[in-house]
C-alpha cells in the first residue's frame, strides 16, 4: 500500500535579494561600490535617479570612503553587503554592510557623532549617513575588523 502525500498549499516564490563584492581599498574601490550598489538596487527594480536610490548611493559612497580611509589595511579589501531583509511588499529594510579589516580604529556610533566644523575638511561623512539611515550602528565583526551597518526602511508601495 502506498501512502498519499498531502498536496501542499502553493506558496509565493522566494525572491532573495542579497548583493556581496570586495573592493580594493582605494578611492577606486569606494567609487566602485557605490556605482555598482546603484546599480543593483536598479536591477532589484528600485530605479536610477529615485530619492531612495541616491540615498542609498550617498550613504554606501560614504562607508565605502570611510573604509578606504580610516579601516584600510595594506593587502587587505573591504566588502559591501546589499540586503532586503523583511520583504518588500510590507516593513522591509535594505540592510547595508560595508566591512573592513581594521580593529583598532573604529568609528564613534550613532549617539556620539557630531558635525564638523565649516573650516575642517573632512568629519562629515557619519553626518550624512545618520541623516539619511532610519538606523545604523558599527559592529564587531568574528575574526579582525568591524562592519559599520545602515538600514533603510522600505515605503510600501513607493519603491518596485
Amino acid at each position: 500500500m502506498q501512502a498519499q502525500l498531502t498536496p501542499t498549499p502553493p506558496q509565493p516564490p522566494v525572491t532573495v535579494r542579497v548583493f556581496t563584492q570586495r573592493f580594493s581599498s582605494t578611492r577606486l574601490g569606494a567609487r566602485l561600490a557605490r556605482h555598482l550598489a546603484v546599480h543593483r538596487l536598479d536591477a532589484w527594480g528600485f530605479p536610477y535617479g529615485t530619492s531612495f536610490s541616491d540615498d542609498v548611493g550617498a550613504v554606501v559612497g560614504e562607508l565605502a570612503a570611510n573604509a578606504v580611509t580610516h579601516g584600510r589595511v595594506p593587502g587587505r579589501d573591504f566588502e559591501l553587503r546589499l540586503a532586503v531583509v523583511g520583504g518588500l511588499a510590507r516593513s522591509g529594510t535594505l540592510r547595508i554592510d560595508v566591512t573592513d579589516t581594521r580593529s583598532e580604529r573604529r568609528p564613534p556610533g550613532p549617539e556620539a557623532v557630531a558635525a564638523a566644523r565649516g573650516d575642517e575638511e573632512g568629519g562629515r561623512g557619519l553626518v550624512v549617513v545618520a541623516a539619511l539611515a532610519t538606523r545604523w550602528a558599527v559592529l564587531d565583526r568574528a575574526s579582525v575588523g568591524k562592519t559599520v551597518r545602515a538600514e533603510l526602511d522600505l515605503v510600501p508601495g513607493t519603491h518596485v
